[in-house]
């Protein structure tokens, strides 16, 4: 095997059989059928996806990959470089959004630091696998080398290795770093062969004029790569960031671990995009959380044929939307375990 073989090993299957008896079940509950919409599919989705007539999600691993962007010397984002450093340290402290929502939802919350311009290695709760200080300038050159690629893609599936050690039932990736809608509005384009001006968004808060240069660089970026990206992986080489590897890499090796996944906004569903680009079977492991604010992410939603479960107007990424999700992922659990069916209640169902 070469070294990215492991991306296209085949993912698990989902367990027909009791997908077929959550249906089922579903069927028999005191409620009509259907009428609790899509929580009744997110419990039918988990019963198949653990093999189980009882889906539950009590043990969460959320892992947030960071690293900075060459790209940010463009002028490309509202907020600067050492911001991307400054958050790991506000994850590790429990002052981000992320920490806050992890530390009520009891779930094992993970910072790995693959990059940052700003070095910093003495910071409780951050995993360090710093790859450089940051990908290159892609508006001039690739933003890395293929063993830089291939660090970021394992350190997402060691991730995913860390979540079984600690027998997680979901996987949550996140993302942070300065510049990085930047990176994953090239590589959508790229991917779907679209002009960056229709993908291109605010990220940070840019205005109506940033967005328009940041749309300007990925366009003359996409040009100079154009003959080198034949593959997903070339992409991510030329146009990608560590941490979106890096989440390519854990939602490709979720699917061939058995392990449901949610996905957050714009930057995680384009690293599921490539995911799915690489092994069209990953797609079934994943949940989509929500509908992301960054223009771009439509487009990218639409790709995956996926409808996200949630519409909260939210683009702050970290993993963010992906948490808010869980709550009601565990009520539907609840719902499917707990509820009397027609019989056990004496209710009499519908002729």
């Amino acid at each position: 095997m070469t070294n990215l073989d492991w991306l296209e090993k085949p993912v698990r299957n989902i367990n027909n059989e009791y997908l077929v008896a959550a249906e089922q079940r579903q069927n028999t509950l005191t409620k009509p059928p259907g009428s609790l919409g899509r929580m009744e599919e997110v419990a039918v989705q988990l019963a198949a996806m653990q093999a189980t007539d009882k889906p539950e999600i009590n043990n969460i691993q959320i892992a947030v990959f960071a690293a900075d962007h060459g790209i940010a010397e463009e002028n490309v984002s509202a907020f600067p470089q050492v911001v991307t450093l400054e958050m790991v340290k506000n994850f590790a402290q429990g002052g981000a959004a992320i920490s806050v929502l992890a530390k009520q939802l009891a779930a094992n919350l993970e910072v790995i630091n693959l990059g940052t311009v700003s070095e910093y290695e003495d910071m409780p709760g951050v995993v360090m696998q710093r790859i450089a200080p940051g990908t290159q300038n892609f508006s001039k050159q690739a933003a890395m080398s293929r063993s830089q690629l291939l660090e970021a893609l394992n350190a997402g599936k060691e991730a995913v290795y860390r979540a079984r050690e600690n027998a997680a039932q979901l996987f949550i990736g996140g993302d942070m770093g300065i510049a990085n809608t930047t990176s994953a509005t090239a590589i959508a384009c790229a991917l779907l062969n679209e002009k960056a001006e229709k993908l291109a968004g605010p990220g940070t808060g840019l205005d109506k004029q940033g967005v328009s240069h940041k749309a300007s660089v990925i366009e003359k970026s996409l040009a100079l790569h154009q003959h080198k990206m034949k593959t997903p992986v070339d992409i991510l080489q030329c146009v990608g960031g560590f941490e979106i590897a890096a989440l390519t890499g854990a939602y490709l090796s979720c699917a061939q671990n058995g392990l449901p996944v949610v996905i957050d906004g714009f930057i995680s569903s384009v690293a599921a995009l490539v995911a799915i680009k690489i092994n069209p079977q990953a797609r079934q492991w994943m949940f989509f959380s929500h509908a992301s604010a960054e223009p771009g992410h439509a487009m990218v939603i639409q790709a995956m044929q996926a409808k996200p479960l949630l519409d909260m107007n939210m683009r702050l990424g970290e993993a963010s939307g992906a948490a808010i999700l869980v709550p009601l992922m565990r009520l539907a659990c609840a719902l499917q375990n707990n509820m009397a069916t027609f019989e056990q209640a004496s209710v009499s169902s519908k002729d």
